[in-house]
């Protein structure tokens, strides 16, 4: 199934009195990506509905502000075409969802994952079974993703300090498509996530879900 940045799911959902009802639904929404392996997948469920907001105000994009979730096993997967991953832990893709997240990326899907402290790991394990001819790499400054709606001209912005290290961005292409972008030592994620959560200050959260608004325009324009 192809996915195209604003594809058009039409769900069939039982009514009360057993008659089924098409709804057609178009705006640009995010899925949280479940997974396996004990990470914390769910961690921050704010997170994308504050920065679904934030694109609302900040850009022409019709947006769905709300938190759902899927797994790569799951039939509505090709209904997104965006997916975020996060965690803390460790991440264990079967065959089966190896298989189907490629499928799924090589379609016109994006994924988005941020390092949430501890995830590099098996993040790094696991996509290379996705894409095993495909390299990580880090994407220069200069990558249009980085001026995409807003402006960062030193890339990833800083939002936690984790080991202290500089922020980095790294990305998979497919077919000189940008595919996986892979957020470490940044965490911006947390940015988006209701302010006494992480009690950030404002000007840092700001930066993050700007920052988070560009990859959406990349993803959805590219």
């Amino acid at each position: 199934m192809k996915i195209t940045a604003f594809t058009i799911v039409f769900v069939i959902a039982s009514t009360s009195d057993g008659f089924a009802q098409a709804r057609i639904e178009s705006q640009f929404r995010i899925a949280r990506l479940k997974y396996s392996g004990g990470g914390d997948w769910y961690n921050d469920p704010s997170g994308e509905v504050n920065l679904l907001k934030f694109v609302q105000q900040h850009s022409n994009i019709e947006v769905d502000p709300r938190y759902e979730f899927v797994d790569l096993s799951s039939e509505k997967l090709f209904a997104y075409s965006f997916l975020f991953l996060t965690g803390h832990g460790n991440i264990v893709f079967s065959d089966v969802e190896v298989q189907r997240l490629r499928t799924y990326l090589t379609n016109g899907g994006f994924l988005y994952v941020d390092d949430d402290y501890g995830l590099d790991k098996s993040f790094r394990r696991e996509i290379k079974r996705v894409f095993p001819e495909q390299q990580l790499v880090e994407l220069p400054f200069s990558y249009g993703l980085y001026n995409s709606h807003f402006s960062f001209p030193n890339g990833v912005p800083k939002t936690h300090e984790h080991d202290g290290k500089p922020a980095q961005g790294f990305g998979v292409f497919y077919k000189s498509r940008l595919v996986v972008f892979y957020t470490y030592e940044s965490n911006p994620s947390d940015g988006w996530a209701d302010p006494e959560i992480h009690k950030d200050p404002v000007a840092v959260r700001e930066e993050s879900l700007r920052f988070g608004t560009n990859i959406i325009v990349w993803a959805l324009t590219h």
